[in-house]
């Protein structure tokens, strides 16, 4: 029966936070996905997607931005097209990012966040950033492609202190323990 597996195709991965407090400079997340290659899957990626890009082939692409979390319910959602996403790509790794722009700000600072992360109505991971509340930014799941061609899942908050060019330059790096 496991030839009958037809792996993760299309996912949505949304986050939302409330507004900053009054007199406080806005709060800004943004979802980044960067792409990396068969030949080099934890190496540079091969490209990010995030507010203002989408994958080359429009397989991963930004359906919602909010700039300072006053939107109705999911602020920030991103679709990637798995099943039509290139073989040469072996791993598509997901982040959250907090904009520095206006203040210095980690997920301690972040009023409500909240991440869900689904296939169509089932939700493959939820979470809050309580484990990673002293930092900038955070990878969020791994989506890796198997042997057989299909997508599989892996979960996982990883907290990092970068700015967020660094950040995308580094974020599908092997994970160290």
């Amino acid at each position: 029966m496991s030839g009958l597996n037809k792996g993760i195709r299309k996912v949505e991965v949304a986050i939302k936070w409330d507004p900053s407090p009054a007199g406080q400079p806005p709060t800004d997340l943004d979802i980044v996905a960067a792409t990396y290659l068969t030949s080099d899957p934890h190496g540079d990626p091969a490209y990010v997607v995030h507010f203002d890009s989408r994958s080359p082939d429009g397989t991963i692409y930004l359906n919602r931005d909010s700039k300072d979390g006053k939107g109705f319910g999911w602020d920030e959602v991103m679709t990637l097209e798995l099943d039509r996403l290139d073989g040469r790509y072996a791993r598509v790794v997901v982040g959250v990012i907090i904009q520095q722009r206006s203040a210095h700000r980690t997920f301690v600072g972040v009023v409500n966040p909240g991440l869900r992360i689904r296939e169509g109505y089932t939700v493959l991971a939820e979470d809050d950033f309580g484990g990673v509340l002293g930092s900038t930014a955070a990878t969020v799941g791994e989506f890796v492609r198997a042997g057989t061609g299909t997508w599989d899942f892996h979960p996982g908050i990883q907290g990092f202190e970068d700015d967020p060019a660094h950040f995308t330059r580094t974020m599908g790096q092997a994970h160290r323990p």
